[in-house]
């Protein structure tokens, strides 16, 4: 028999064998993600993990559908796994592509467990649920809080703000009496949108069936928009970027800053960012309009998804439901999106004694009041924003001159990706 039809037909005999074909899963996940895999490892030393490091995607990169894309084109390279920190690519893993069936795996159609499914905190799924079915499971949540400095506050007699009115009052104080201190930043292409304007309900990103909106000149939007051009003018929101050196070189001026809930472990007890003092640093509950309703922002929360194209389900629910549920890595840094992690996260936060205040009250606060009228589309307001709205700003435009090209930008990119415009 000619050498290479034996080659073949061997190779076929060991993908077919199901002890071989469960003993590796390929993995995409980024650095941070890296621990949370190679402790699975640890723990389930029966299954292999070729993990390959990625960017998850990371400011709208869009990475993942570009990958998948090849791996379509080609016929094969799909990983088993696939962590991304994009909510809105359930709506593209969702579909089949390039001729070729969906990517992601149905989750909640005989995959996986409806008792472990449940075990979710309510309205985690929500992002990644279309017409029923579930594609991807949180791995955090990250509901936006407003984070203030105990210690500034104490020291200048001011109170914690509870409204966008507050906030703005306390940066007019700032700029008056304490200049050079400040409440924040826009300078990433994340915070002006997910922090901001969601956290305003501004319906300035939104989606229904096919049809994609945008609405600049709504009064929430003029709201939101005011706001970010006032506080810059006054110098109590700055444009660096909260993982940037000018930002941290400032770092013991930042009296406040509404942000996720995963600032907590990224941002205030990073040796590298603000790298904040047991005590110093309190979690208050989201910021609201006084005559609008108690609602708050989310930025990112990362999704695990499984590939339709494993030939390893068993070691891929293994893998998901540990990285999703076990302790000692649900949530790697963040806010667990699974309930009864969260909880065992809350407490250990809360015990520590590091942050001052009702940090488990505050957190729990902004992950059940999320606002449920941003889109989730097969695109990021991410990248519109870096486009027009960092470059605009920097050359000294203000919003309220830039949102009409913002909204542009997105109804755009909502036409390419296939979606009708109203």
């Amino acid at each position: 028999m000619n050498p290479m039809r034996i080659s073949l037909a061997l190779s076929a005999l060991l993908i077919a064998s199901p002890a071989l074909a469960d003993s590796q899963i390929t993995v995409w996940a980024d650095a941070t993600r890296q621990p949370a895999v190679k402790a699975f490892e640890t723990a389930h030393p029966d299954i292999k993990v070729n993990l390959v490091l990625d960017d998850g995607s990371s400011g709208a990169s869009g990475t993942f559908q570009t990958k998948i894309g090849l791996a379509d084109q080609a016929g094969s390279g799909w990983p088993d796994v696939v962590f991304s920190t994009q909510n809105n690519d359930a709506a593209w893993v969702s579909k089949d592509t390039n001729g070729v069936q969906a990517f992601a795996m149905p989750l909640n159609k005989g995959f996986l467990d409806q008792a472990f499914l449940d075990g979710f905190t309510p309205g985690a799924l929500d992002p990644v649920t279309i017409d029923g079915t579930v594609y991807g499971l949180r791995n955090d949540l990250a509901p936006v809080l407003f984070w203030y400095n105990k210690t500034l506050l104490d020291q200048f007699g001011y109170s914690v703000p509870k409204t966008w009115e507050d906030y703005q009052a306390l940066g007019d104080k700032l700029a008056k009496d304490h200049p050079g201190y400040f409440l924040g930043s826009i300078g990433d292409s994340f915070e002006g949108p997910y922090v901001y304007y969601w956290g305003g309900e501004a319906p300035v990103f939104q989606v229904k069936g096919d049809t994609f909106s945008s609405n600049v000149t709504d009064p929430n939007t003029v709201k939101v928009s005011n706001l970010i051009d006032h506080m810059l003018a006054n110098g109590s929101l700055t444009q660096d970027s909260i993982f940037g050196a000018a930002f941290v070189a400032k770092a013991d001026h930042l009296v406040g800053i509404p942000g996720a809930a995963w600032y907590s472990g990224a941002l205030f007890q990073n040796p590298a960012g603000v790298n904040a003092k047991p005590g110093q640093w309190a979690a208050a509950a989201p910021l609201y309009w006084e005559k609008g309703d108690k609602v708050t922002g989310n930025i990112g929360g990362g999704v695990w998804y499984a590939s339709s194209h494993t030939q390893n389900p068993d070691a891929v629910k293994t893998f998901l439901k540990f990285v999703i549920s076990d302790n000692s890595v649900a949530g790697t840094g963040g806010l667990p999106a699974y309930k009864a992690a969260a909880d065992a996260w809350l407490d250990g936060q809360a015990k520590s004694g590091f942050y001052a205040g009702d940090f488990k009250g505050s957190i729990s606060t902004a992950s059940s009041t999320v606002w449920n009228g941003w889109g989730y589309p097969n695109f990021s307001p991410e990248t519109a924003w870096a486009k027009i709205i960092t470059p605009g700003l920097a050359a000294g435009k203000k919003m309220t001159d830039l949102a009409a090209d913002w909204q542009k930008e997105m109804q755009n990119e909502a036409q390419v990706v296939g979606y009708n415009v109203n």
